[in-house]
């Protein structure tokens, strides 16, 4: 890693230094959904990011040399979604390798009655259950201009790490009981329908397409992943189309519901 953060990760204190402010400055610069936060989460992202940095390995594939700034604007969204939860949630893993731009992924696949079928996925990231995360560069860096369209593929891929404490991803990140786990599907389901349906209309029928990325219609965990990164960047727009989501994402996020499995 280079300079700043080669520095933080030397020190043996337990209270890491404070990211230095041209560096901080610069990264809300970038990303103006990070900057249009009121000042006290600010405070906290900036703490926690610092502390994320101190915890998680950064490498880059490909020859790419991740520098302070790239480092420093991965974490920073990346700690958007554990604001209020806690770094904990990301304790299961330590790795984040950042690659020039979109992957190539080998994807071997059997099917019902023992055919192999190997494909090839183009990735802009990828979040692995116990393992690294994933990302194109280049889409990270793009992601203060992408975010009038929901887009943020730190986001993405980091909801996917929460939705992965309980298990396989199924669009439900761990609860504190069955009668929280009904709540969240009785709300979460009927907006996943009714998006698919709208999906599907606009592909088929040339009907009109949804504001959220279409890619959410591909399964529960994807529809998660998807409204997620939506909710935290361009929360305004998001609401429009999915107040009841707004507000069951409010309560997850913001008032320590959740517990850590």
């Amino acid at each position: 890693m280079l300079n700043w953060l080669q520095t933080l990760l030397g020190r043996r204190s337990s209270h890491p230094d404070t990211l230095p402010e041209a560096l901080w400055l610069n990264t809300l610069l970038n990303y103006p959904f990070l900057a249009r936060r009121p000042v006290a989460e600010h405070l906290r992202l900036r703490k926690l990011a610092t502390q994320f940095l101190k915890r998680k390995q950064f490498s880059g594939a490909h020859g790419l040399t991740v520098t302070d700034e790239m480092a420093v604007a991965i974490a920073a969204q990346a700690c958007l979604p554990v604001l209020h939860l806690g770094l904990r949630w990301y304790d299961d893993f330590k790795g984040i390798v950042v690659h020039p731009g979109a992957m190539l992924a080998r994807r071997e696949v059997t099917d019902g009655i023992g055919v192999v079928h190997r494909y090839s996925e183009v990735l802009l990231g990828e979040a692995m259950e116990r393992g690294p995360v994933t990302l194109s560069w280049q889409d990270v860096a793009a992601a203060g201009a992408s975010a009038h369209e929901g887009y943020n593929v730190v986001i993405h891929e980091f909801i996917h790490k929460i939705d992965m404490r309980s298990g396989v991803p199924d669009g439900c990140p761990p609860l504190p009981s069955r009668a929280a786990h009904a709540a969240w599907h009785a709300v979460m389901q009927p907006a996943y329908d009714a998006f698919c349906e709208q999906v599907v209309m606009a592909q088929r029928f040339s009907g009109q397409p949804p504001w959220l990325d279409a890619y959410g219609a591909t399964s529960p965990a994807e529809f998660f992943a998807v409204s997620c990164e939506a909710y935290f960047v361009n929360r305004p727009r998001f609401t429009q189309d999915f107040a009841a989501l707004t507000a069951l994402f409010d309560q997850f996020f913001k008032t320590n519901e959740a517990i850590v499995q």
